[in-house]
């Protein structure tokens, strides 16, 4: 079975972070690394959204914005509106390149903003059926969804650099084969 490694915790822990740094050094020891990452996006220091970079060809999308603050069609999701459009534009095409092409795929984040398009879920479904290995940020409410599917690190402050040299060595051991 391949390697399914999901990582959760609190806001601003370091879970984008820590699967960024992993699929940096995958990429440095020369594995193909694909799927896509989400950020903050800050304007004066405030939060303001969040973008999706693919990780092969570096496209952007906004993922979300806070409402009124963006001209782009999209789903009221508390505070912010969801741009279904964005997600199904960057992120679910960078998975479904991740399924061919990749060596490790990296999925973050898996959440209910995310599953508010149903191609991304479709897309997850995929990766989870795949045998390609997967490290994957989970948000807090989808966590006894993907429990059962593979590895769960929760991170916090303390444990986070711990976690990043567990995680690594987990992923480079499937890598290598």
């Amino acid at each position: 079975m391949a390697l399914r490694i999901f990582v959760t915790g609190p806001a601003g822990v370091g879970k984008t972070t820590l699967v960024g740094r992993i699929a940096k050094e995958a990429d440095r020891w020369g594995y193909i690394v694909g799927g896509m990452i989400t950020q903050e996006v800050r304007r004066n220091g405030r939060r303001v959204g969040f973008k999706i970079t693919s990780l092969d060809t570096e496209e952007e999308g906004i993922l979300a914005s806070i409402r009124g603050t963006s001209h782009l069609p999209g789903v009221p999701f508390g505070k912010y509106v969801v741009h279904v459009d964005e997600i199904e534009r960057a992120a679910v095409p960078a998975i479904k390149r991740a399924l061919v092409e990749a060596d490790l795929i990296v999925i973050d984040e898996i959440g209910p903003m995310e599953y508010k398009s149903d191609e991304f879920a479709r897309a997850v479904g995929e990766v989870l059926k795949s045998e390609r290995p997967l490290l994957a940020v989970v948000h807090r409410h989808f966590v006894d969804r993907f429990r059962p599917l593979g590895q769960l690190h929760t991170l916090s402050v303390e444990n986070r650099n711990a976690e990043f040299g567990i995680i690594l060595d987990e992923v480079m051991k499937e890598l290598r084969g």
